[in-house]
């Protein structure tokens, strides 16, 4: 039962991007020819002590805490799989690109049997902006396997 109550309402910590970074990610700049942005992105009321890993294409974006995001860049006018470790196995979001184009996916933790479970989805732009500008941003490369 404390082991629930704290993943409910604790915090999780993760290595942090420098000022200037932040400031940038924050003005939402248009991605580079060939490129599209992408903000991933965890602003939850559930699973706040949990961290989650997220990839993309299979490689490590970093992990995830709440009250966090990360900012990067992929090729556009391509496909890519967004994935973030669940409670059993990792949950992937599909996601076809426009180069010139921010993306913003928002990561949901949900309880489940033995922890929480996570989940991807692909969120309106306004939303995603108005949510990224309230919260820190995570270094990115990091994950727990």
């Amino acid at each position: 039962m404390a082991a629930a109550i704290a993943m409910l309402s604790g915090c999780a910590s993760v290595p942090m991007a420098d000022k200037g970074m932040v400031e940038t990610a924050k003005t939402f700049p248009t991605p580079e020819a060939g490129t599209a942005g992408v903000y991933v992105f965890r602003n939850s009321f559930v699973g706040k002590a949990l961290r989650k890993d997220i990839w993309i294409d299979g490689e490590c974006l970093g992990e995830s805490a709440d009250k966090v995001f990360f900012y990067t860049t992929v090729p556009g006018d391509r496909e890519h799989t967004f994935s973030t470790e669940s409670e059993f196995s990792p949950n992937d979001l599909k996601v076809q690109t426009e180069s010139g184009r921010n993306y913003f996916i928002q990561q949901s933790i949900r309880m489940g049997v033995f922890v929480g479970g996570a989940k991807l989805d692909v969120v309106p732009e306004a939303d995603g902006r108005r949510q990224v500008a309230g919260l820190k941003m995570a270094r990115k490369g990091t994950c727990s396997r």
